[in-house]
């Protein structure tokens, strides 16, 4: 179902509804309704089509929205974190691109995913776990800069890698005396 009610789908839907009422009323001889439904809706149509084929879905919150908000305790480059993931993207390959690369975690052919993101509560305040599909950048590259993960996304965070398969990995982003 949230694939259904992203932006891009139902501009396309909206699109192709007014297009089919305006052909219907164009073969049925109604004039006035044919021509404002058809100039519109072809380019409704055709516009979200376009937005369809740039589609980033968002990343599947682990902790729902009504159960656990924490965020007020939260550094406010948390929040934007997590409101940044949890919306759809149009136009990039991955959640947190241009932080990525920054953090030289990148790679064109294959960048590492965001699969899901889940909101942690700790007695020294509020953290994050992000799941990432690593594509074709190595785990090494990652510890590398794990000392850096922390401080790049939050002041006063320290990262936590947690490698959980070949391919599949979470960096856990904990207030900075949490042990």
């Amino acid at each position: 179902m949230k694939d259904f009610l992203s932006p891009g789908s139902l501009i396309t839907i909206a699109g192709g509804v007014l297009t089919v009422v305006g052909a219907t009323a164009y073969a049925t001889g109604s004039a006035n309704l044919s021509l404002p439904t058809i100039f519109y809706g072809i380019p409704i149509l055709l516009g979200g089509l376009a937005l369809k084929s740039s589609e980033l879905p968002p990343a599947i919150r682990v902790t729902p929205i009504k159960t656990f908000q924490k965020e007020r305790e939260a550094a406010p480059e948390l929040g934007k974190l997590l409101g940044d993931v949890t919306r759809w993207r149009y136009g990039q390959k991955a959640h947190l691109e241009t932080s990525l690369e920054a953090l030289k975690l990148w790679d064109e052919d294959t960048p590492p995913q965001l699969e899901e993101i889940e909101e942690l509560h700790f007695d020294t305040g509020y953290g994050l776990r992000l799941r990432f599909v690593l594509g074709a950048v190595p785990i090494e590259r990652w510890q590398e800069r794990q000392e850096r993960l922390g401080r790049f996304f939050a002041k006063g965070m320290r990262a936590e890698l947690r490698e959980l398969d070949q391919q599949r990995l979470d960096l856990v982003l904990l207030p900075a005396g949490e042990a």
